[in-house]
């Protein structure tokens, strides 16, 4: 597991599928990418300074990836990494590559001095659920999600 170089074009490609494949997936938003995203994700997230974008590979083949943005804790008055994304290939689930995503979110957070890392997870995934449990996850004190388009 490696950090996302958005400046190597080979890089950017791996990324961009890995989401698209997510994205595609009935886990993620059920249909791939809209090109007009595509476009400008790279850019957008290389010069975003709280984002952290990473790579899981095995013998070079990009089989997971994990996207997450640096939040506030106003009540611990410290930084907190938020796992906005988080996806394995098909072929690879079950093959421990989630945990090894995990624990380098985690020695990241550490890094930065965070005192938590967050996730979503949808309530029809029990498989990712699990996952996540074992790496020491629980569900936090909150009981909905909500959001507003804009």
């Amino acid at each position: 597991v490696r950090p996302v170089d958005f400046g190597n074009a080979r890089d950017s490609e791996k990324y961009l599928t890995l989401l698209d494949t997510y994205a595609s997936d009935p886990m993620g938003a059920g249909k791939p990418l809209p090109s007009s995203v595509r476009g400008r994700l790279v850019t957008d997230l290389a010069g975003h300074p709280g984002a952290y974008c990473l790579l899981a590979e095995y013998g070079g083949e990009a089989v997971g990836f994990a996207t997450c943005f640096l939040g506030y804790s106003t009540f611990r008055a410290r930084p907190l990494l938020n796992i906005h994304d988080i996806a394995v290939l098909p072929g690879w689930r079950g093959k421990n590559v989630a945990r090894h995503l995990l624990a380098a979110i985690s020695e990241l957070g550490r890094q930065l001095e965070c005192c938590r890392v967050t996730l979503e997870v949808r309530e029809d995934n029990p498989r990712a659920r699990l996952v996540y449990e074992s790496a020491g996850f629980a569900p936090a004190q909150c009981s909905l999600c909500m959001e507003k388009p804009l």
